[in-house]
């Protein structure tokens, strides 16, 4: 069976990528069109553009780190890395009537349209039977990997739900097979402590946390942490509540810009938080 690398960037995903040769490896770029959130390098950003077939890119809401690690990553491993990307966040919040509509904690289509849907697409396009995919959960993650069990068939395999046809009056659906999810780090017993170990002489340059800067399953802290550290980025989740969308935040109870505003009492940085702080189980 063909295997496949997932990565997300991350030391988790890089160490399966470094560590378990696949026959392909495969990262989904998340993008924005807001040139307020530019990437700075006018020559990596052509690069960028090259990697994901000549689809343009602006910037991304992740840390601009991201890029350096995934060409850094590609140069260490010796193998070549496939760049997959979606429609970018400020083209999924848009419903039909013109209108926003942003995602949360219980309906994350952003983590399904920007992650999820890019890779079926990629493999859909080279694929035609069912893949082994190496996913970065480490040996204490078992509860991440048995909820991704539960997403399986009967036969083991993770479908996607996509439109097959259309009849006179509605689109024909079918649950398509596309995936088999191996979970190389629990089956070989590795611990964060281990992966932190193997990269730390490693010339790999990694962000200080995964998923976009304003990623609502990150607690309140934390979130006023990033707006310090990438303002701009933080701004354009701002933006988005104020702009227009239908009565929604990306927080329940709170808006971006009052976590924002919030004054700490004590000077904090990214050791102060764990991975669970940071969102990291909402992946």
């Amino acid at each position: 069976m063909i295997t496949v690398n997932s990565i997300s960037g991350g030391k988790t995903s890089a160490y399966v990528a470094a560590n378990y040769k696949a026959d392909y490896n495969v990262f989904s770029l998340v993008r924005t069109n807001d040139k307020k959130c530019l990437f700075p390098d006018a020559k990596l950003r052509q690069q960028v553009s090259d990697r994901l077939g000549g689809v343009e890119f602006i910037g991304t809401l992740e840390e601009d780190i991201i890029i350096y690690t995934m060409f850094d990553l590609e140069q260490f491993i010796g193998q070549k890395i496939d760049w997959v990307t979606g429609r970018t966040f400020d083209e999924i919040i848009i419903r039909p009537n013109g209108c926003k509509y942003l995602p949360n904690v219980t309906q994350r289509f952003c983590t399904s349209e920007m992650k999820l849907q890019p890779l079926f697409d990629w493999w859909s396009i080279n694929f035609k039977e069912p893949v082994e995919m190496r996913i970065g959960y480490r040996a204490n993650e078992q509860r991440r990997a048995f909820k991704m069990g539960e997403r399986l068939n009967a036969e083991g395999i993770l479908t996607h739900r996509k439109i097959v046809g259309k009849s006179k009056t509605q689109n024909k659906w079918a649950d398509i097979p596309w995936q088999i999810p191996i979970f190389p780090l629990i089956e070989d017993n590795i611990f964060k402590d281990n992966i932190e170990e193997y990269w730390k002489d490693k010339p790999v340059q990694f962000a200080y946390m995964n998923n976009c800067v304003g990623c609502f399953h990150r607690n309140e802290m934390l979130l006023k942490l990033m707006s310090e550290k990438f303002p701009n980025k933080f701004d354009w989740f701002v933006r988005q509540e104020q702009s227009g969308h239908e009565s929604r935040t990306f927080k329940n109870g709170i808006t971006y810009d009052k976590i924002r505003k919030t004054k700490l009492q004590m000077t904090l940085d990214f050791n102060d938080f764990t991975e669970c702080d940071s969102g990291y189980c909402g992946i």
